[in-house]
């Protein structure tokens, strides 16, 4: 595969999210005893009964889950959830290695709780946004995500429900009843990422220099935009606005451009959080 200076930087921005990921399991969550609803909770689970570390189950877990990614999500998902899914138990080996018998930084397992759920959910909205997995339970919400259009933190929060709860087996109800809500609020936190770091806005322009402002979003910022006729209602007068849709970088350059060109232009600002566009072939 030809190296790019986009695959490189997702290389690194996946290896980070995935040291997040291993960081926030191996100094929080297994330290709290809380098994949240993902392949290293139920690894954790699996290791009061398996004379294993939480990473080689972890590993073994991933590496099933990853058959079925393959075959639904497709090759490049695949792929990356590969490196992810590999890379995760190893960092969390080494970590075992580094700090042995590890204990609670918090000494109180809803702080745990909160400390987990803030850093893999920022680590699993960069993963997503780089079509990518930490492997185990996420692959298995991508896979809902992809089919049912259900929302990547709800989908994950309804496939690890199930395992979260399998924690009844050797924990006590208060450990149960802490895996489950951190389970559903992780959920809720990777929603709120990702909805941050996906979210668009809808720009519209009046401006007596629309068509300076329109060559420049087409050939500054490579963006579309849609020319629409529309008449004053105050004086009846015929104008012309401009709409587009950009993200957060664009829509600073475009803001700065309008500014400069006519400061005058009177411009309204909408968030867009979704954008569904199925052209005719």
């Amino acid at each position: 595969m030809k190296l790019t200076k986009h695959s490189i930087i997702d290389f690194f921005v996946i290896t980070f999210a995935t040291v997040m990921v291993a960081a926030a399991i191996y100094f929080f969550m297994i330290p709290g005893n809380i098994a949240v609803g993902s392949g290293s909770g139920l690894a954790m689970v699996l290791a009061n009964f398996i004379p294993l570390p939480v990473s080689a189950l972890n590993l073994a877990i991933n590496v099933v889950l990853l058959v079925v990614g393959f075959i639904l999500i497709g090759r490049e998902f695949g792929a990356k959830t590969v490196y992810t899914s590999v890379m995760t138990p190893l960092f969390m080996g080494v970590f075992e290695l580094l700090f042995p018998d590890f204990k609670s930084l918090t000494d109180d397992p809803i702080l745990d709780a909160l400390c987990y759920i803030l850093i893999v959910s920022m680590a699993m909205a960069i993963l997503f946004s780089r079509n990518a997995s930490s492997g185990g339970l996420d692959i298995v919400a991508k896979i809902i995500n992809k089919f049912l259009k259900i929302e990547l933190g709800r989908a994950g929060s309804l496939a690890g429900v199930a395992v979260a709860l399998t924690s009844a087996i050797c924990y006590d109800k208060k450990t149960v009843v802490i895996s489950v809500l951190t389970t559903y609020f992780c959920g809720v936190v990777v929603d709120h990422f990702i909805f941050g770091l996906n979210i668009k806005r809808r720009v519209c322009i009046i401006s007596a220099h629309l068509d300076e402002i329109a060559d420049f979003i087409l050939h500054e910022l490579h963006s579309g935009a849609t020319l629409n006729e529309i008449i004053g209602a105050y004086d009846k007068s015929p104008k012309r606005e401009i709409i587009t849709i950009v993200d957060k970088h664009e829509y600073r350059r475009l803001m700065d451009y309008v500014r400069r060109r006519d400061p005058k232009a009177f411009v309204t600002v909408y968030s867009v959080s979704e954008i569904h566009y199925n052209p005719k072939k």
